[in-house]
């Protein structure tokens, strides 16, 4: 069945680094997008980032453009999301995503940005 994993979440300082994994099971990775979204408590999941598949074209929520990357390593069967100059409006669940004819999310990962 499909599996995404998400890890790498935690407490950072403002403007500092955390670097996001989601590991993918139980279906050709290599072929499907990824996305990652974040929720906050109360709050509509919002998107954060795509993926294509090979990896060479990616979009971003103008939230976090400049400051996250995404990417992904398809032997792997990972994606990652680079998240740097963090800010306090960062703190929340980061999720993992892919669309195989309905929506598959992780268990996802808390990010914490706090002094």
């Amino acid at each position: 069945q499909v599996q995404l994993v998400e890890s790498g979440g935690g407490l950072v300082q403002p403007g500092g680094s955390l670097r996001l994994s989601c590991a993918a099971s139980g279906f050709t990775f290599s072929s499907y997008s990824m996305r990652w979204y974040r929720q906050a408590p109360g709050k509509e999941r919002e998107f954060v980032a795509d993926i294509s598949n090979t990896g060479g074209i990616l979009m971003y929520a103008e939230s976090v453009k400049g400051r996250f990357t995404m990417s992904r390593d398809n032997g792997k069967r990972t994606v990652y999301l680079q998240m740097n100059r963090l800010k306090p409006e960062d703190t929340v669940m980061y999720y993992c995503n892919v669309a195989l004819g309905r929506q598959y999310w992780g268990q996802g990962t808390q990010v914490t940005v706090s002094s």
